[in-house]
């Protein structure tokens, strides 16, 4: 007898450690999308004198920052009782919000239907046929234009005249997209005790922006705000022209912008954006998408403009696989850049 209450008492304090170090069993796909690792990247800290610390949000099970937005868009929809389960589910997207959307649907036996246009990669393309998306693409620019994102968001227009019980989220006005980026805000604060002084982060629909800027002002910190836009973007007011790599940069102006989102805005062309990645990738083994390399190649362009040993966080948004044939192919970089490459950026 008392053998067996000393092995009771040893089975509790094993999983009593086991409870310790172990997070709780989630429920479902879903409930993995959020509460991504920060990471101090010691390599880059040392090569800037600063303290840079990466936010995976490529870890998200979609595999991007906007894994965020999808759930809220379609959880608030539903709790609002925009939507049902029979809804037809449409939106423009360059990839990253499309494959959170796709997976969200799947989940909850919706149909999807994603608009999408040729600068959508292959493996993107791929990925929302896998989750069963009906996929859209736009071939022909807007004629006043000449940009593919106004294209798009005509088609979205046609689909919901066209197919009954339809709803379009539309990221680039829905609250809920930058009400998601509140939550990524809390965890970055929660995960440095406070002490963030820097921001840097991709400029898109400005969902994260907007999120951070409503976060920051809530709270009163003192954290300097950086967004990082592409060359030939519009959103801060730039001239158009034409850019390469998706993910970040728009030919519209969101409805999530305010003229004081961010404290800095800095602009970083395609070739910058190939150099980040790589740079990333030799410095700290981390394969990052498109806007990751933007982020990292501003940092490195300005790094100098930051107080020392100030502590910095990045935001990777999403993951380097879906550019394998274009920003890590040698000879589409060398392409690009109109030299050769190598995995640094430096």
């Amino acid at each position: 007898m008392s053998h067996a209450r000393s092995e009771l008492r040893q089975t509790d304090v094993r999983e009593i450690a086991r409870a310790a170090v172990s997070p709780p069993v989630k429920q479902g796909i879903l409930s993995a999308i959020g509460n991504t690792p920060l990471v101090y990247l010691s390599r880059v800290s040392d090569d800037l004198g600063l303290r840079v610390h990466a936010k995976l949000e490529l870890l998200n099970p979609g595999g991007s920052l906007k894994d965020r937005p999808a759930l809220n868009l379609i959880r608030t929809a539903l709790d609002e009782g925009l939507i049902d389960r029979n809804t037809t589910i449409i939106e423009s997207s360059s990839g990253n919000l499309a494959i959170g959307l796709a997976q969200v649907c799947r989940y909850h036996g919706m149909r999807f239907v994603c608009v999408v246009d040729t600068k959508s990669t292959r493996s993107n393309l791929a990925l929302l046929r896998a989750y069963g998306a009906e996929v859209e693409v736009v071939t022909d620019p807007d004629p006043e234009t000449s940009e593919l994102l106004p294209a798009r968001l005509r088609r979205v227009r046609e689909l919901l005249a066209e197919l009954p019980n339809s709803y379009w989220p539309n990221q680039y006005r829905a609250r809920a997209n930058p009400a998601s980026h509140r939550q990524t805000m809390r965890e970055i604060e929660e995960q440095l005790d406070g002490d963030l002084d820097y921001l840097v982060c991709a400029a898109g629909t400005l969902g994260l922006l907007r999120g951070a800027y409503e976060h920051v002002q809530e709270r009163g910190l003192r954290t300097t705000i950086v967004a990082v836009d592409a060359r030939g973007s519009v959103t801060f007011g730039k001239p158009r022209h034409k850019r390469v790599i998706p993910g970040h940069g728009s030919a519209l102006r969101s409805d999530h912008y305010r003229p004081d989102i961010a404290d800095v805005v800095l602009h970083v062309d395609d070739a910058a954006c190939v150099r980040g990645c790589r740079y990333l990738l030799d410095r700290e083994a981390i394969l990052a998408g498109g806007s990751s390399g933007a982020v990292m190649s501003a940092l490195l362009q300005t790094f100098d403009r930051f107080r020392s040993a100030s502590n910095v966080v990045v935001v990777l948004c999403d993951r380097g696989e879906r550019y394998v044939d274009t920003i890590y192919d040698d000879v589409w970089a060398a392409e690009l850049l109109g030299e050769p490459t190598s995995r640094s950026a430096r």
